[in-house]
């Protein structure tokens, strides 16, 4: 395969992403300055969008300086996603030593697979959906890595070389239905707004070592997750890699890669999550997300 186009570890330096919606739905694209100000980059795209990475955006935004934008009229926009839809979410079950074990299972040899639907996909602090048929409602702070150029059969030590950058996930879970229901996990995965998304996007020379980076989640307050991505079985590197073995991963997809201990259904008795909770998490350096679990009602 060509791997040819844009090296974006190698090329692109500070950037933080972010997209933000107004009432009529329209898109505006910013980047984040060194002071943490939003900057508009309408004029070099309508949205950021998984084509535009795969166009080039990255290196465009970065060979200006970034007072060359406009700052960004954001004031009572919603905060979107930082990208667009993703062609693929796909995410690593088990990948922390301490999380399989309150988990009760065997810590995993290879890397285990399943995906979310692409309906799941959502902004940072929306409302994580309430269905009358969930029992078993869960919560999961996760790093997650998004593509940024074509990626097939490439090697750990090429893998930054094919990522935009990394954002902060919540992989909403019903574990009723990922466990009791038989199947996949994937059912128990993918009700709407299950992968709440960002706030940023940040490129890898941006994020610092991305497997040591601090992460936490809370539920009405209360500390529930603490971990670091230093404990993941397999690196992110090594995840994009593996993956790539398999399957043609493409600009823009979502690798959602497993979750520290503290989840829920680990504790004693299990704990989830019901109408009214507001859940907090966080990455070092990826920002923060907030939702509230809201009964939903039928689209």
């Amino acid at each position: 395969m060509d791997n040819s186009g844009p090296e974006f570890s190698k090329k692109v330096h500070f950037m933080k992403l972010m997209r933000f919606e107004t009432a009529d739905g329209s898109i505006l694209p910013c980047v984040l300055d060194t002071d943490g100000i939003a900057r508009d980059l309408s004029s070099l795209t309508t949205d950021i969008s998984p084509a535009i990475l795969e166009l080039g955006l990255l290196e465009q935004i970065a060979s200006r300086p970034l007072q060359d934008f406009p700052f960004a009229q954001k004031d009572g926009l919603r905060v979107a996603s930082p990208i667009s839809q993703p062609r693929n979410i796909l995410c690593i079950g088990l990948n922390y030593l301490d999380h399989a074990r309150e988990a009760g299972m065997e810590p995993p040899t290879e890397p285990i697979v399943f995906n979310k639907v692409a309906s799941t996909f959502c902004g940072p602090n929306d409302d994580i959906l309430y269905s009358p048929k969930m029992t078993k409602l869960d919560w999961e702070v996760e790093l997650g890595i998004v593509i940024g150029k074509p990626a097939l059969n490439i090697t750990r030590d090429d893998a930054l070389d094919h990522i935009a950058g990394f954002v902060l996930v919540n992989d909403v879970s019903e574990r009723a239905w990922q466990i009791e229901r038989g199947g996949q996990w994937s059912k128990g995965k993918s009700f709407p707004n299950f992968c709440p998304t960002g706030p940023v996007l940040v490129t890898p020379d941006s994020v610092g070592d991305v497997n040591n980076l601090d992460m936490w989640l809370d539920v009405n307050g209360m500390r529930m997750q603490t971990g670091n991505t230093s404990t993941m079985i397999f690196d992110a590197e090594t995840i994009v890699s593996y993956l790539s073995e398999f399957m043609l991963l493409q600009p823009g997809d979502l690798i959602c890669t497993g979750t520290p201990p503290g989840v829920g259904m680990g504790m004693t008795p299990p704990r989830y999550l019901k109408t009214g909770d507001v859940v907090t998490l966080g990455i070092e350096g990826l920002g923060r997300q907030r939702q509230v679990v809201t009964e939903f009602s039928n689209l």
